[in-house]
């Protein structure tokens, strides 16, 4: 009763799709048509229905013991944002779990050493994982614009606070060390992906790639949701099939 869901769809190799703070729907809504092709995974963390709640909050280390088991059938993984971390340890620990790894805008500060701009997204975004709407306003709404939330100068949407309350309490991003160099040993193929939005986010990606040894692409049009740019449903399925079926 403690396991997490896991909604397939579609025919075909496997896909497995790992969410970070939005829902698997908000995040993969536009991969739809390759269920036509392959199997789509949609993984929901702990604390998006119909999985559990989370029992502290969200975790990146639960994460990975979440995913683990879903790495026995040697599915690609697509993971998104705060979902990059749990999937990167839970590969480390098994380099051999997932046939390939599709990693969008990860918060891997760390992989951007003494960058004040890097520095200011993990402070700000360590702030709202831990104070949530208490938060200071101006540096909720400047974090919330980098992730992809729909702000503007007033209220916050309902929507828009209700992740903020759902991440509030979370494990911080910037104690995740994952074993990059587990995963490149092992010649796991690697696609990197941004959305060209924020800086921040293309200097990690740049890092990370190059830490993995993995391709880089970048597909600007829906900021940091970057499986709903143009040409990434194309870019993705051809990293796959060039990494095995």
């Amino acid at each position: 009763m403690d396991e997490i869901t896991v909604v397939r769809d579609g025919s075909g190799p496997e896909v497995l799709l790992v969410h970070g703070g939005a829902g698997p729907r908000t995040t993969w809504g536009a991969l739809a048509p390759l269920a036509d092709r392959w199997t789509l995974a949609h993984v929901h963390r702990r604390g998006h229905p119909p999985s559990p709640p989370p029992r502290k909050g969200q975790d990146f280390e639960v994460d990975a013991r979440d995913l683990a088991p879903l790495l026995a059938g040697r599915p690609h993984v697509v993971a998104h944002s705060y979902g990059v971390l749990g999937t990167l340890i839970a590969a480390a620990a098994a380099p051999g779990g997932a046939r390939s790894l599709t990693l969008i805008e990860p918060p891997l500060h760390h992989l951007v050493p003494d960058d004040p701009e890097v520095a200011r997204f993990d402070r700000i975004g360590e702030a709202v994982l831990t104070r949530g709407m208490d938060a200071d306003p101006a540096e909720l709404r400047e974090f919330l614009r980098l992730v992809g939330a729909p702000v503007g100068d007033g209220p916050l949407p309902g929507q828009v606070a209700a992740v903020v309350r759902r991440a509030h309490g979370s494990r911080p991003t910037g104690r995740a060390r994952p074993r990059l160099d587990a995963i490149r040993d092992a010649g796991v193929p690697v696609l990197v992906a941004s959305g060209g939005h924020a800086a921040v986010f293309e200097r990690i990606c740049d890092a990370l790639a190059d830490a993995l040894g993995g391709e880089r692409t970048v597909h600007p049009g829906a900021g940091h949701f970057v499986a709903a740019a143009p040409g990434f449903t194309e870019r993705l399925e051809a990293f796959l099939r060039e990494s095995g079926a």
